[in-house]
């Protein structure tokens, strides 16, 4: 069924849907979007020509849109878990979508049977799944509120390796060899994955409040050599592994507002993370409802969106820099009183690859 397609080129434009109440920047919509809040999205590894979606949300659903090159949307496939979905991610190469919940499980999905089957279990939500594919072996990593991370061969019942971590993991990222887990009490620990994964250095945190998201960067070598942490307040760092210069590590504010009242800002939470593929420049979501695109290495804002009607609560880059997913949902940082269930969830898609160019020098 995932077998015909459009090739995923570089034309992607094409007259967008939704109002621009709900769609400020007029960007493609995503249809039909979840059901409840928006919590990861992934797109289709460089393995495959064409271009899938996937989207895990609060509803206890992974959904699977094919992107046509004019920016149409083909609603393909959906599974469901027994918990919220926290996480999901792709096997490299393109046939496989492992999912990972509260319900303590994760899922390997096959796209072509439309089957799942379970895979991975902790005793606690599985909070990350991140597929690892290394020059001598491939398998699935999980982090979770149990305050382990696990390794596993998808054909065993058990893990292949368990570390334990200090505290609940939070969020993580993978880029062979290189993973970064950030845990409760703003913990960091940075692994190594050559041969058999094990702990490489704890790392200090550079922010005072809660992590909320983290992506590894490259050098220009495309090698794995930093990372960009955000957190609930409005403040994201860029931390290299072995900087050369300690001034290269920084931290910069986003994701705030000036208030109502003069001389006090509004900080709102970093909910994603995100580089480009092919620039190596930086993508935020914040629960102010903006996205704002960086150039690290010029230490400088690209751009900014208009501000949505509800926060941005993730997003993603295809695989070649050309499209830029972003969710728009209720991410819960106003507790249960500012929840609206009559206020829809969207998915949009922009083409940004002209955006997130690096400033040039002159």
């Amino acid at each position: 069924m995932f077998s015909q397609g459009l090739s995923g080129g570089s034309s992607f434009g094409a007259t967008p849907v939704a109002s621009t109440s709900t769609n400020p920047m007029k960007d493609f919509e995503v249809t039909p979007p979840p059901d409840d809040s928006v919590t990861c999205l992934q797109f289709s590894p460089p393995s495959i020509p064409q271009n899938f979606l996937i989207a895990g949300s609060w509803d206890n659903n992974v959904r699977c849109w094919e992107i046509e090159q004019s920016g149409k949307t083909v609603p393909k496939s959906m599974q469901s878990m027994q918990g919220p979905v926290l996480d999901v991610c792709w096997h490299d190469d393109g046939t496989k979508v492992f999912m990972a919940a509260c319900d303590k499980m994760v899922k390997c999905w096959d796209l072509a049977s439309n089957q799942s089957i379970q895979v991975a279990a902790h005793d606690a939500p599985v909070k990350t799944c991140h597929w690892v594919k290394g020059s001598n072996y491939s398998c699935l990593m999980t982090g979770s509120w149990d305050k382990t991370l696990k390794f596993w061969d998808t054909r065993s019942a058990t893990p292949m390796l368990t570390l334990n971590l200090p505290e609940r993991c939070y969020c993580a990222d993978v880029d062979y060899p290189m993973a970064v887990v950030s845990t409760a009490a703003r913990g960091l620990i940075i692994y190594q994955l050559e041969g058999t994964p094990q702990e490489f250095k704890r790392v200090d945190s550079p922010l005072k409040h809660q992590h909320r998201c983290l992506a590894i960067f490259k050098d220009k070598k495309k090698q794995p050599t930093g990372f960009a942490l955000g957190s609930v307040e409005g403040r994201v760092a860029i931390q290299y592994v072995n900087p050369q210069n300690p001034k290269e590590n920084f931290t910069f504010k986003c994701h705030r507002s000036n208030g109502a009242t003069g001389g006090f800002q509004d900080i709102y939470a970093v909910n994603d993370v995100a580089f480009h593929p092919v620039h190596g420049t930086l993508a935020t979501v914040g629960s102010d409802g903006t996205f704002s695109f960086w150039d690290k290495d010029a230490r400088t804002k690209l751009k900014s969106s208009d501000t949505m009607e509800q926060s941005i609560t993730c997003c993603a880059f295809n695989h070649n820099g050309q499209i830029f997913a972003y969710a728009v949902s209720y991410d819960w940082a106003k507790g249960r009183d500012f929840y609206n269930p009559l206020k829809k969830n969207y998915i949009f898609l922009r083409s940004c690859f002209d955006e997130l160019k690096p400033r040039t020098a002159g």
